[in-house]
């Protein structure tokens, strides 16, 4: 019998959400389709590359990074090599110094870092704060006045700063935000519904809906992607049809196969090459769960995976 195609294509469909200033913007999201699934019907935007630059500088922990950042001085410095590395799609600025808990660098000097950082770069910007969310609330409002008209992307709101965040950085600021949920679908949609009784429009949200390296209670992750976009494309959830974008680099340089030397381990080889090896697996999975966005540390990870990407869409 002759082949018969069907595609399963929905009248749902996930939020196109663009950001980055004019004429510079990249786009998540917009298909109704299910991840990757380019033989149903075409994909509206392909997946996207960031690449994550601390304002503490490079990591000298991470193997490759001393010789990739070479000659630079300055965060804004590092931040243009990163843009123009292959692969990338835009930039994510981790603002690690201000953790109170360890520099607590001041907001005003945050935001001077990124304001430099946006007039050094010609991609779109995404801010990622320091994971403390009493600080984060105050970098986040200094800095979307500062980047007002930069249309930079806010990562990320949770449940304990959402007015504040929602507020500065989207009804005040023009910029987008991501929220933050701990893997689990249902923290995820009522963050979604308390930015939009905030007045927040949902176009301009995206879910950061949690992280971990592949092999590290990844599937609790990857279940919790899948279920969102069953949601959103079949039962049209409007509260569920955000895209997705997932922070790979710091959990995937965290676990032992990237941690420990090849004094330790010889037998597993060198240890770039598996810190690597780990980040491109941990962000394949994510872009096969679901995520319409992947940010990554090393520059070859970017452009393995955008290479990956550009063969799969």
């Amino acid at each position: 019998m002759p082949f018969t195609d069907k595609p399963q294509v929905f009248s749902a469909s996930i939020n196109a959400l663009s950001f980055g200033p004019a004429g510079k913007e990249v786009t998540l999201g917009g298909s109704n389709v299910y991840p990757l699934y380019s033989f149903d019907a075409p994909l509206a935007n392909p997946v996207r590359v960031g690449i994550q630059v601390s304002d503490k500088g490079f990591d000298a922990t991470v193997p490759g990074l001393a010789a990739f950042y070479e000659g630079c001085s300055t965060v804004a410095e590092m931040a243009a090599r990163a843009a123009a590395a292959p692969g990338v799609d835009f930039v994510a600025l981790s603002l690690n110094s201000a953790d109170p808990n360890e520099d607590n660098a001041s907001v005003d000097d945050c935001a001077a870092t990124a304001l430099a950082v946006a007039q050094a770069i010609d991609k779109p910007l995404a801010i990622m704060g320091c994971k403390n969310v009493e600080k984060d609330s105050e970098l986040f409002v200094k800095i979307a006045d500062v980047l007002r008209g930069q249309n930079a992307l806010f990562l990320s709101c949770r449940e304990e700063d959402y007015k504040t965040i929602g507020a500065s950085v989207v009804l005040a600021g023009g910029s987008s935000l991501g929220g933050e949920s701990a893997v689990d679908i249902n923290l995820a949609k009522q963050l979604n519904v308390l930015l939009s009784q905030l007045g927040v429009p949902t176009g301009k949200i995206v879910m950061n809906l949690g992280t971990a390296a592949a092999g590290y209670g990844f599937e609790y992750l990857a279940s919790t992607i899948d279920r969102v976009k069953d949601a959103a494309l079949k039962q049209n959830d409007g509260m569920l049809q955000m895209p997705v974008v997932t922070p790979c680099g710091d959990d995937a340089w965290g676990v032992k196969e990237a941690i420990l030397e090849e004094a330790d381990m010889p037998e597993w080889g060198s240890r770039e090459e598996r810190g690597i090896q780990m980040e491109i697996i941990t962000a394949a999975a994510c872009i096969a769960s679901g995520s319409d966005a992947v940010i990554l540390r090393h520059p070859e990870s970017v452009k393995t995976i955008s290479e990956y990407v550009s063969a799969l869409m």
